[in-house]
């Protein structure tokens, strides 16, 4: 049987389908509904007979106008057993009166029967109304969730078939052994439901479950610390009450999605399976409004905020577009019908929204670095607060890359000019391109090496300005191989910014630590006069204690790097040292004032070279906050820099 729209489907009676032809009505409390030709008149007379002896007992049982007791007492919660067949009364009174419609539409007994419809509906629906008002407990989604599943509570069948015995259903002793009542609950509102709206009554039906049901999913959503926010207290609103408000509004969706909307969808399509239409509107009219504000909130504060773009809140903006991202399929197969297109496309909206906040906020960050220009050396050449911050801002971004590689995906990448392959190992041509995410960090280290570039030309001694390139390289490689942006970045590029690290570091020892090198002979086992052994004693003695002064104030955090430089130093110098001292020590002991021609054993060398690089590590590893809004110039940093 096929209904035209929502208002016949909730007011008009069920029909046979004998009767398909015959116009709709919504006037389905009225006898002239029925249309009369008469035939065969007294059996349909009998057949009305038996319907109103049986059915007339029962019903008006449970009249609440009659009794004190049909008042005050639940039918379905008093006796589960006679709730049944009340429902196969209803049934029975309906098909009775079809079929007598069509041989006396005037007859008393018709007139009769349909006063009886009206006294049973009216119980249903105040056993309908009792059932969701009393039963909230059993009826909150969560626990909805857990008793059934939307595909598993929609049937293809409308019709309630008064032949079956389904006591699994309706048989108030064996359900309660094998299922939560949260089931039996569902299931007697499905039973008077599909009776209301068979019966010609929906719509009575649909006005009750609306009220309650809508009522609960606002009341939750509020409770969830969402409201409906104006533009105007969006803009006005201190960041601190806007992380509150987001920091709700990420658990709210969670549960929304899970817990809330899902069990409501599924206690819809329970109580509404036999009839898609009723079902569909229904749960659209409760869930939209609690909806509407739940998902409006990103693009309203997307939209309005004053300060949610700035670079350190971008994180936030990456929570709450990741958690739609993450909720889409629920967001989609929950709100699936066509009237429920405008949620879908609201929280699609929200999420462009987000997407454009995002990448406005990264471009702040990019041009707030490009725009440093601290020129204070960082003592000892340690780690600039400015790799450690950049560095830190960068990881966290990478752990978004998911979605921050469709983020970018719309943003225009860097000019291929700007990022040089030959440095930076990323390989990015038409034929191959490189993925936007990549290409934007690697684009975003490469303005911090620049930085790191200007910075070191501040240093007095240029030894000094490589071990702090090396320090700051160092940093970042190790940052790097211990985040996603390894992934992001590839082998080959960190790959090169180790050589680069290598050649920095071989850069400082030599310019640092040449002149003690050269001190020394190079072939130490050559017979020499005692004047030039004294000599290259006095030499070693002043330029080792220079070195070790000058070096003594050096800072290297890395563990690796710092014993790679002693290593390498030690090297170049101890063995050397070690054999020209124990050729020529007995000899220059034995001389007057041998003190001063050799002051430093192998051992003292060897220890004082041990105890560089240490001082001021904690110092060089603390950060200061990074200024996002600097009013400096910019310094970039040509290719041959590196």
């Amino acid at each position: 049987m096929r209904r035209k729209n929502m208002r016949n489907l909730c007011c008009s009676p069920k029909r046979s389908t004998t009767d398909s032809t015959s116009p709709s009505t919504s006037q389905f409390s009225s006898p002239s509904r029925f249309s009369f030709s008469p035939s065969r008149p007294s059996f349909s007379d009998s057949v009305m007979d038996r319907t109103l002896e049986m059915a007339e007992p029962m019903i008006m049982k449970w009249d609440p106008n009659t009794t004190t007791f049909a008042k005050v007492t639940s039918l379905f919660y008093e006796n589960r057993r006679e709730a049944k067949d009340f429902i196969k009364c209803v049934y029975n009174l309906q098909k009775a009166m079809h079929f007598h419609s069509t041989e006396n539409s005037k007859s008393d007994k018709l007139v009769r029967a349909q006063s009886l419809m009206q006294i049973a509906v009216k119980r249903l629906q105040k056993e309908f109304y009792q059932i969701l008002s009393m039963n909230k407990a059993h009826l909150d989604p969560e626990s909805i969730s857990t008793v059934s599943s939307r595909t598993s509570t929609v049937s293809s069948t409308s019709d309630f078939n008064v032949a079956e015995d389904d006591d699994r259903v309706i048989g108030g002793e064996s359900i309660s052994e094998v299922e939560d009542f949260s089931s039996v609950v569902m299931a007697d509102l499905r039973l008077i439901a599909e009776c209301m709206i068979s019966s010609g009554y929906g719509k009575e039906c649909v006005k009750i479950y609306k009220v309650i049901r809508k009522s609960i999913i606002d009341e939750a959503i509020y409770r969830l610390g969402v409201e409906k926010l104006s533009s105007t207290q969006v803009h006005k609103m201190d960041w601190e009450v806007l992380d509150l408000k987001i920091k709700d509004w990420l658990n709210a969706v969670n549960i929304a999605m899970k817990t809330l909307f899902n069990g409501e969808r599924i206690l819809c399509d329970h109580v509404f399976a036999s009839n898609d239409a009723i079902r569909e509107s229904c749960f659209t009219e409760i869930s939209k409004d609690g909806a509407m504000i739940l998902f409006s909130f990103p693009e309203n504060l997307s939209k309005n905020s004053k300060n949610i773009k700035s670079p350190e809140k971008v994180f936030r903006l990456l929570d709450m577009y990741t958690t739609i991202v993450e909720h889409w399929p629920e967001i989609e197969a929950i709100f699936s019908s066509d009237s429920e297109y405008v949620i879908r496309s609201q929280a699609l909206t929200s999420l462009v929204k987000l997407g454009e906040s995002i990448r406005t906020a990264l471009v702040e960050f990019e041009t707030a670095l490009q725009k440093e220009s601290s020129k204070t050396p960082v003592a000892g050449g340690g780690v600039h607060h400015l790799t450690i911050d950049v560095m830190n801002y960068i990881i966290l971004l990478a752990d978004f890359s998911n979605v921050l590689s469709d983020i970018l995906a719309e943003a225009p990448p860097p000019a291929k000019v700007s990022l040089p392959e030959s440095y930076f190992g990323i390989s990015d041509s038409n034929e191959s391109p490189a993925p936007a995410i990549s290409l934007r960090f690697a684009w975003l280290i490469l303005i911090l090496l620049c930085k790191l570039d200007s910075k070191a030309k501040h240093y007095k001694d240029v030894f000094l300005a490589y071990l702090f390139l090396a320090n700051n390289l160092q940093y970042i490689v190790v940052k790097v191989r211990t985040s996603n942006l390894k992934y992001l970045l590839g082998e080959n590029w960190i790959a090169k910014l180790e050589e680069k690290v290598k050649q920095f570091a071989s850069n400082y020892e030599r310019l640092g630590w040449s002149h003690v090198i050269e001190s020394l002979p190079q072939e130490p086992s050559t017979a020499m006069a005692p004047h030039q052994v004294k000599g290259i004693f006095k030499r070693f003695n002043s330029s080792f204690a220079e070195a070790h002064r000058k070096h003594s104030i050096c800072v290297v955090p890395d563990s690796k790097l710092r014993d790679d430089l002693k290593i390498s130093i030690g090297r170049k110098i101890l063995p050397v040292y070690r054999e020209f001292y124990n050729k020529y020590r007995d000899a220059i002991v034995k001389e007057r004032h041998s003190a001063h021609v050799i002051r430093f054993a192998p051992e003292d060398v060897a220890h004082r070279l041990s105890d560089l690089f240490f001082e001021l590590i904690i110092e060089s590893e603390s950060s200061s906050s990074f200024e996002f809004s600097p009013s400096h110039t910019h310094h970039g940093c040509e290719e041959e820099d590196f």
